[in-house]
C-alpha cells in the first residue's frame, strides 16, 4: 500500500512541474494566451505611406491648392502735412517727414499669364505692390482692374511657370460642405484653416454693393482678405473677403465672395477693362406698410420706388416714384439687394422687361439700361 501511495505521490508532482512548465513556456498548447502585462486587448492601426491619401485629411486639397495661393504686401506713401512748412510748426513739432503705410493680404493665381484675383480694399490706393509666392519667389505687381462695387481687384505678376487654382463651381455648394481658408493671417506665413459652409446669399451686411457671400466658420482672420475658400479637391470655390468680429480676430463668421461672382469680374476687367453692369437710376427702399400707404400702393411684396433720376433709364422708360418693381426680366424681385443685383446683371444697351405695379394696375415696361456708374468710396 505504501509502494502504491509513494508512486502516486511522485507520478502526480512529475505532472504537476511539466504543467507548470508547459504553461510558462508553451501556453499557446494549453489554449492560453501570453501575459503581455496589460489586461486590455490593444488593436494598432498599420503603418500607413504617406503616399496613400488619409480619410478625414485635408492634405491632398491643401497640397493642390496651397501654391496658388500668394500674399500681398502694399505700400502707400503718407501725405505730406501742409503745415510741415511753416517755420512756426518746425519750431513746435520739429522736422516730421512722411511716413510709409504698410498693408498686408492675400490673392489666389487664376491664369498662366499671372492674372491674380484679390480684394479692392487689399490694393485700394497702394503706390506699390509686391506678390510673394509660396515657393518665396517675389514679383512687382501691376493693377490691371478693381470693381469696388464687389471688391474685387485684377492683378498681374510677370513670372514663369506659375502655379494656376482651379476654379470651382460655388453654385453647387451646400450648407454643411466641407471647405478650406488659406491665406497669410498677420503676416505669420501661409496658413490652411478648415470649416463647413455655415450659409449661402448672404446679403444686407453692408460691405459691398452687390453682396451674395458664402459665410463660413474657418478661421479667416486679418491678412487672410484675397486668400483662397476651397473645397475638398483643392477647387476654387470663393475669395475671402471679410470677418465678423468684435476683437479682430476669427469669430467663426467669414465671408467670400463666390467664385461665379469672381469669374464674371475678372473676365468683364481682362476683357474690357471694366465690370459693365446695368443702371437704371431709381432710389429703391424696401416696401414696408408705411410706404405702400403713403404713395397708396396696394402691392404686398415687391420694391418701391421713391425717386427717379431725371432723364435717366427708368424715367424715359415711364417709372415713377411711388411705382413698385415685383419682376425683372421675367424673374422676380423681393428686395432692394436682389433688384439691384438683376439689374446689374442686364445688359447696357439692351431693352428687359420689368413688371412694375402703380396704385393697383399691374404693368410691363421694357427698360433700357445704362452703364452703371464707376462708384466713389474711401479706402477701407
Amino acid at each position: 500500500m505504501k509502494r502504491l501511495w509513494l508512486l502516486f505521490a511522485q507520478t502526480a508532482t512529475v505532472l504537476l512541474a511539466a504543467y507548470f512548465v508547459v504553461g510558462t513556456l508553451k501556453p499557446e498548447w494549453l489554449g492560453k494566451r501570453p501575459f503581455s502585462g496589460s489586461s486590455i486587448s490593444l488593436i494598432e492601426a498599420p503603418a500607413v505611406s504617406s503616399s496613400i491619401p488619409v480619410a478625414g485629411s485635408f492634405s491632398a486639397a491643401a497640397k493642390k491648392a496651397s501654391p496658388a495661393v500668394v500674399s500681398i504686401n502694399t505700400s502707400k506713401m503718407a501725405e505730406r502735412d501742409p503745415r510741415s512748412d511753416d517755420p512756426w510748426f518746425k519750431f513746435f513739432f520739429g522736422e516730421r517727414g512722411a511716413q510709409a503705410q504698410a498693408g498686408l493680404g492675400s490673392g489666389v493665381i487664376v491664369s498662366p499669364d499671372g492674372y491674380i484675383l484679390t480684394n479692392n480694399h487689399v490694393v485700394e490706393g497702394a503706390d506699390a505692390i509686391e506678390v510673394i509666392l509660396n515657393d518665396s519667389r517675389r514679383a512687382q505687381a501691376q493693377v490691371i482692374g478693381t470693381d469696388p462695387d464687389s471688391d474685387l481687384a485684377v492683378l498681374k505678376i510677370q513670372l514663369d511657370k506659375l502655379p494656376v487654382m482651379v476654379l470651382g463651381s460655388s453654385d453647387g455648394l451646400l450648407v454643411g460642405d466641407q471647405v478650406l481658408a488659406i491665406g497669410n493671417p498677420f503676416g505669420v506665413g501661409q496658413t490652411v484653416t478648415s470649416g463647413i459652409v455655415s450659409a449661402l446669399g448672404r446679403n444686407q451686411l453692408g460691405i459691398n454693393t452687390f453682396e451674395n457671400f458664402i459665410q463660413t466658420d474657418a478661421a479667416i482672420n486679418p491678412g487672410n482678405s484675397g486668400g483662397a475658400l476651397v473645397d475638398l479637391n483643392g477647387n476654387l470655390m470663393g475669395i475671402n473677403t471679410a470677418i465678423y468680429s468684435r476683437s479682430g480676430g476669427s469669430m467663426g463668421i467669414g465671408f467670400a465672395i463666390p467664385v461665379s461672382t469672381a469669374k464674371l469680374v475678372l473676365e468683364g476687367i481682362v476683357t474690357d477693362g471694366q465690370v459693365r453692369r446695368g443702371w437704371i437710376g431709381v432710389e429703391p427702399s424696401d416696401l414696408s406698410p408705411e410706404l405702400a400707404e403713403t404713395f397708396g400702393v396696394k402691392a404686398e411684396h415687391g420694391v418701391i420706388i421713391t425717386g427717379v433720376l431725371q432723364n435717366g433709364p427708368a424715367a424715359q422708360a415711364g417709372i415713377r416714384p411711388g411705382d413698385v418693381i415685383v419682376g425683372v426680366a421675367n424673374k422676380p424681385v423681393g428686395n432692394v439687394t436682389e433688384l439691384l443685383a438683376s439689374v446689374a446683371m442686364l445688359k447696357p444697351g439692351t431693352p428687359a422687361p420689368f413688371s412694375v405695379l402703380r396704385q393697383d394696375k399691374q404693368m410691363a415696361l421694357d427698360v433700357t439700361p445704362g452703364l452703371r456708374p464707376r462708384p466713389t468710396r474711401p479706402a477701407r
